[in-house]
């Protein structure tokens, strides 16, 4: 079977695994990646850029070059090398905990219960949740849906569409160690550089794609794609920025403004600000809607240009 089609197939698999299952309950793969990227971290750990690039280099290209040998290891065999791809692509995606657990935010704000939406903020983004009230943590959970729609789904699947199993596994390594060391805190500003700055390569292609299909699938095009336009620029992340400029032209809503992250104040510019309402606990709901038809129509895209690259090379 060819390499086109063993990736059509077994990320089609893994989409639907997370979209009916979830992610695995017990011994994430990523979660496992996140224990052992800690372990390097307490050994390599130096206030310094270079020792910070080592760390982004052994733990993302470690993960890469395993999903590699076990690529190899299954290339004369197409089943199983379709289970391989639909297992990495079911463990990196993660649209449906992402939906699950904005809901469950969402419905505690609709039921007034703010002290729930609070406690369960956290498991969401690393906003200060005591410093919100109910629309500010309406406003962090649209936000959130957005950027993790690309960088929990499409930009998997455009990295695996491009290098198959590594380009999965590596884009989720990458990924996750900005999370780990890529804020600004005093420990990694300097340790987490090189990992913010992979990060943000590696999702470029995957952010535009995102808000290319927000503008598809949201129901209101004019307004996203001017959303998109007059106010990505201005969002200090080069990939939240166009995603969720799009997200909120799509909804109608205003997102970006004030927020408390990391034990620092940021004061975000506001997006769509000129026709967008304020975020209410029912955009949650929009918001997840939209994200899956967007994760959906990606699996449609990648899966699309990867046949097409392999009908070019066979001619």
């Amino acid at each position: 079977m060819r390499a086109d089609r063993i990736f059509a197939y077994g990320a089609t698999a893994g989409l639907i695994g997370d979209l009916l299952l979830g992610d695995p309950r017990r011994g994430h793969p990523v979660a496992a990646f996140g224990r052992a990227a800690a372990g390097v971290e307490s050994r390599l750990w130096r206030d310094h850029r270079g020792w910070g690039a080592l760390h982004a280099l052994v733990c993302a290209g470690g993960a890469a070059g395993a999903a590699a040998l076990a690529a190899r290891a299954v290339r004369d065999r197409p089943a199983a090398a379709v289970a391989l791809t639909a297992a990495a692509t079911w463990s990196v995606v993660g649209g449906t905990s992402l939906g699950r657990e904005a809901r469950a935010i969402g419905g505690a704000l609709a039921a007034g219960d703010i002290d729930v939406a609070r406690e369960r903020l956290p498991h969401l983004c690393g906003r200060d949740p005591q410093a919100l009230d109910g629309q500010q943590i309406a406003r962090a959970v649209v936000e959130s849906v957005a950027e993790n729609t690309s960088d929990a789904v499409v930009g998997a699947l455009v990295w695996g569409a491009l290098g198959g199993v590594p380009g999965l596994v590596g884009f989720r390594a990458v990924n996750t160690l900005d999370a780990m060391v890529g804020h600004r805190s005093p420990r990694h500003r300097r340790y987490g550089w090189a990992s913010a700055r992979l990060d943000d390569l590696a999702g470029w292609p995957g952010a535009r794609l995102t808000a290319a299909l927000a503008v598809a699938a949201g129901g209101r095009p004019r307004e996203a794609v001017h959303a998109w336009r007059a106010d990505a620029g201005r969002h200090p992340s080069p990939n939240a920025g166009p995603v969720e400029a799009a997200f909120a032209g799509a909804l109608g809503v205003r997102l970006g403004g004030t927020l408390a992250y990391g034990g620092r104040v940021e004061h975000r510019p506001v997006l769509n600000g000129e026709s967008g309402r304020d975020v209410r606990a029912a955009d949650i709901e929009r918001a997840v809607r939209l994200s899956r038809r967007v994760s959906v129509l990606a699996l449609g895209v990648c899966v699309a240009v990867r046949l097409a690259g392999g009908r070019r090379r066979r001619a």
